[in-house]
């Protein structure tokens, strides 16, 4: 086995921490990108749900119930 001897980081000062941190761009195509992908999953669970026979009859009776006048 061999070592390796470490490499030395540049030391981290205020000018280079802004220049590494400043640029955002992209962030916010990122987020929206991140939010629509929940969206889809989120809508693609309720598709299954409401496909089921048993959501199904209890969203008829509902709306059954609701149309009838007592």
């Amino acid at each position: 086995m061999t070592q390796s001897t470490p490499t030395a980081l540049p030391r981290l000062t205020r000018r280079r921490a802004a220049a590494l941190y400043e640029d955002d761009e992209g962030a916010a195509t990122a987020e929206y990108a991140v939010a629509t992908m929940a969206a889809v999953a989120f809508a693609g669970l309720l598709v299954v749900i409401m496909r089921s026979d048993e959501v199904r009859g209890i969203l008829t009776d509902l709306v059954r119930r609701a149309l009838t006048v007592a």
